[in-house]
């Protein structure tokens, strides 16, 4: 039998993490230009007229779909080694986690419009909060759930 996948066979190792300091270092850099893609096109919408409501509730969506699918792409890449394996599981679970940050990125950018102040900075305290939340759940599950690592089987 001959194997047409170029891996199979292979007693290469996978790819190791970068460990969870530079993961998260990579994570915070990725995430950062992220952010700029993500309040850019936020800023952007709001400008052509998407600033009240619903529609600044819309453009928040938008913008932290664009934003978040960048980042899943750029850390499947550069941050997680689990990203470099293919499966539904992965897919499935990067969608299930993105629709729940998703929710929680535009209530807590609604909720923050609501409560604070009216203020020129308004609007982007809003979304920096709401992304800072979207963040933190987003680095949790994509280590540990999106992106994990198969454990090594303890050879006897």
């Amino acid at each position: 039998m001959v194997a047409t996948d170029p891996q199979a066979g292979s007693t290469a190792a996978a790819p190791s993490s970068p460990g969870l300091l530079g993961q998260l270092i990579r994570f915070a850099l990725i995430g950062g230009f992220c952010a700029l893609v993500d309040f850019g096109v936020y800023q952007g919408l709001r400008a052509l007229g998407m600033d009240a409501t619903p529609w600044v509730d819309i453009a928040r969506a938008l913008s932290f779909i664009v934003g978040t699918t960048t980042a899943f792409f750029l850390n499947r890449k550069f941050t997680f080694a689990g990203g470099r394996q293919e499966g539904a599981r992965q897919i499935g679970s990067f969608v299930l986690l993105y629709a729940v940050t998703f929710l929680v990125a535009v209530g807590v950018n609604r909720t923050m419009l609501h409560v604070l102040p009216e203020s020129a900075w308004k609007s982007t305290f809003g979304w920096v909060v709401s992304q800072a939340t979207a963040t933190v759940i987003n680095f949790v599950m994509l280590k540990w759930v999106v992106f994990r690592e198969p454990r090594a089987i303890a050879q006897s």
